[in-house]
């Protein structure tokens, strides 16, 4: 009889740290996201302004700009879930290295301080979301492997825990917009 009380407090003692091993790792993700989350938004209130100084040099990548308006707009919804934060984060990456790239054929604007060092803050907000990037998908790692090995895989089961998704990006784009790069000679 002691012994079996013994082995089910054993058990019950692992099943409450497994529990709050889960726990913690589910919060570390959120936290690593959360940061990701407010570095987007750092990063979408800079498009305003940046796109309105492009709209007065570039007629041409007018849709572009448009694009990258309309999803700022959507980002800052509040309504998109972590998968679609992932998503939206690889096209605006996409379109803010094409509109970095357009720029070169307007020399007026790149010799402009107001556009110089809007450029310097993207770059910055930019290098802080390559950061926040590889902390979360690490915290990411640390969860997913705890949803599959046992005996974790058994209690997260029971707690309906998923697989989280890793902010993964294109082979081109694994660096961050390096827009300094553009006004090298």
């Amino acid at each position: 009889m002691i012994i079996t009380v013994i082995v089910v407090g054993v058990i019950v003692v692992a099943l409450i740290l497994i529990y709050n091993n889960l726990v913690g790792k589910k919060n570390q993700v959120a936290n690593a996201f959360s940061s990701i989350d407010v570095l987007l938004k750092k990063r979408f209130d800079l498009i305003p302004n940046l796109t309105e100084m492009v709209k007065r040099y570039m007629k041409h990548e007018a849709d572009v700009l448009t694009q990258v308006t309309d999803m700022r707009t959507k980002a800052t919804s509040g309504q998109m879930t972590e998968v679609e934060t992932v998503a939206l984060d690889k096209t605006v990456s996409r379109a803010l290295g094409r509109i970095m790239v357009a720029v070169e054929n307007y020399p007026d604007l790149k010799a402009s301080d107001n556009f110089l060092n809007l450029q310097a803050s993207l770059n910055e907000v930019e290098e802080q979301i390559s950061a926040a990037r590889r902390a979360y998908n690490a915290s990411v790692k640390d969860y997913n492997n705890a949803l599959e090995m046992f005996p974790s895989n058994l209690v997260a089961g029971l707690m309906r825990y998923q697989q989280k998704v890793f902010f993964e990006i294109d082979a081109r784009e694994a660096q961050p917009v390096d827009v300094g790069r553009l006004f090298e000679t």
